[in-house]
């Protein structure tokens, strides 16, 4: 195998054709050029140069061999160019917490942008409620995850090593079957958690929201049925089997399409967060993740 510095010493000088501007471009002296010359030529043996008054040109042999060093050097440059690339790629698996529907914490856009912007990164979706995903982040199953809570809360005094971003607020509201009107129309608390009710596990949102309205009040809900999913839950109240609770855009969107009733003046207030560990903001992939996370919603703001 040639040495690099012969290569590059033989392509010079005929670039050149000369080694004193050979040796400026390379930051050698013209003895050491002239050495890595007779080091090729003798490898090869073969004459690569001819001296004329104009200076070093090339035999017939060192023209059939420049294009040849030519590729060699810049194949090498490209080597060397995607070897320092890799130092700056992110690569490895983010686990991502998700829960509720992708569209509403517009999981598209950022996984699009994310491996956009990292293509060498593997995504891992684990989809569950709000709890569980608090919990998987805190003791490190999760990197990151998604997190419902009231405003300002965020993970709160449930695990207070665990920080947060505020995405967006919107309200929750009560939803009953269809033609539940009058039932629902003037009931305070007590008489809406006395209706039958669709819960939900501890590890839910809607079960922490009404915890923090009815438990003051030495109430709790009349359970029927127990789902963990938020479309599981408006099938059973379309089906009339009782009360729960929907997100502000889905309780419309039930009442205009299928005729369900919201029970009026009552509001749940909620926001959506990105939950990571403390201890691990500044690791590359959380911290390229929180970005790309802020541009998306920033795009949304402003759309």
């Amino acid at each position: 195998m040639f040495p690099l510095q012969s290569l590059r010493a033989f392509v010079t000088v005929a670039r050149e054709g000369s080694v004193s501007r050979a040796a400026q471009r390379l930051h050698l002296t013209q003895p050491a050029v002239s050495l890595k010359l007779k080091q090729l030529q003798d490898e090869l043996d073969l004459k690569l140069f001819l001296r004329k008054p104009q200076g070093l040109v090339l035999t017939p042999d060192g023209q059939a061999l420049l294009p040849s060093a030519e590729k060699a050097l810049a194949a090498l440059a490209a080597f060397e160019q995607s070897a320092r690339a890799l130092h700056s790629t992110l690569r490895g698996r983010l686990r991502i917490g998700t829960i509720v529907d992708p569209e509403f914490i517009r999981l598209g856009a950022f996984l699009h942008r994310l491996v956009e912007r990292a293509p060498q990164l593997e995504t891992e979706l684990r989809q569950g409620m709000s709890g569980s995903v608090l919990e998987q982040v805190r003791d490190g199953r999760l990197d990151v995850g998604f997190f419902l809570a009231p405003p300002g809360v965020g993970p709160g005094a449930l695990a207070p090593e665990v920080a947060h971003r505020e995405l967006t607020r919107f309200h929750y509201y009560v939803v009953a079957p269809a033609g539940w009107g009058p039932r629902i129309a003037s009931a305070d608390w007590p008489g809406l958690a006395a209706m039958p009710w669709i819960v939900t596990p501890e590890d839910s949102v809607h079960h922490r929201l009404l915890k923090v309205v009815l438990e003051p009040l030495g109430l709790t809900p009349h359970g029927v049925a127990q789902v963990d999913q938020e479309a599981c839950m408006l099938d059973l109240v379309r089906a009339g089997v009782g009360l729960s609770l929907a997100r502000d855009a889905l309780a419309m969107t039930e009442r205009q399409e299928r005729g369900l009733v919201i029970a009026e003046g009552v509001q749940l207030p909620c926001a959506l967060s990105f939950i990571w560990h403390q201890d691990r903001q500044e690791e590359p992939l959380i911290a390229e993740a929180l970005e790309v996370l802020a541009g998306v919603w920033s795009l949304a703001a402003a759309a």
